[in-house]
């Protein structure tokens, strides 16, 4: 079940796609247009251990992948790392925010680890996220998201029109002439 006016929205990815450089593109361009936008972008690739991700509110980059162990391949994800940059991310978010910018969802969210608590604490503030999720791992996110969320193509005019709508009613906060059922669920 998804609803045109939730706050939570899903860009689907697939291994064509690059979630990130559209995300980063959105952020860039919501910030210049004034927008608090609080959150973090993936940088980097596993394959080199540079996997990364750049805290959109102060351009930081942030180090995720673990140093590389002699005879491995690719790389692992530091868990303690995620979750420095996840606090560093709701540390932000307390002092207010229009947008949050999840860089991912995966097994550690979807196992209730990762980054999920900024989800709940950013929609519990009444603030929109947007994460992104790739396509094998959409139903899990729905399972997450108990199906309150709008999915996303991944592209910016995709997330554009999505803010045009989330922000225009959170402007004029005027209650819509219906009950969203994300607002039913809250």
């Amino acid at each position: 079940m998804f609803d045109a006016q939730c706050d939570l929205a899903a860009v689907v990815y697939d291994d064509n796609d690059d979630p990130d450089a559209v995300l980063r593109d959105f952020a860039g361009g919501l910030k210049a247009d004034g927008a608090r936008v609080v959150g973090m972008v993936q940088t980097g690739q596993c394959a080199d251990s540079s996997l990364s991700a750049v805290l959109v509110h102060s351009g930081e980059t942030l180090l995720l992948a673990q140093p590389p162990s002699k005879g491995a391949t690719g790389c692992k994800l530091d868990l303690s790392r995620l979750q420095d940059a996840g606090i560093r991310v709701a540390d932000a978010l307390s002092a207010g925010a229009d947008l949050v910018i999840i860089n991912r969802f995966g097994k550690r969210e979807r196992d209730g680890k990762g980054l999920g608590f900024l989800i709940e604490r950013a929609l519990d503030a009444d603030i929109p996220v947007v994460i992104a999720v790739s396509r094998q791992s959409f139903a899990d996110w729905i399972k997450f998201a108990g199906g309150m969320s709008v999915k996303l193509a991944c592209d910016r005019h995709a997330l554009d029109a999505w803010w045009h709508n989330v922000s225009l009613r959170s402007t004029a906060r005027v209650a819509p002439d219906h009950t969203t059922v994300c607002e039913a669920c809250k």
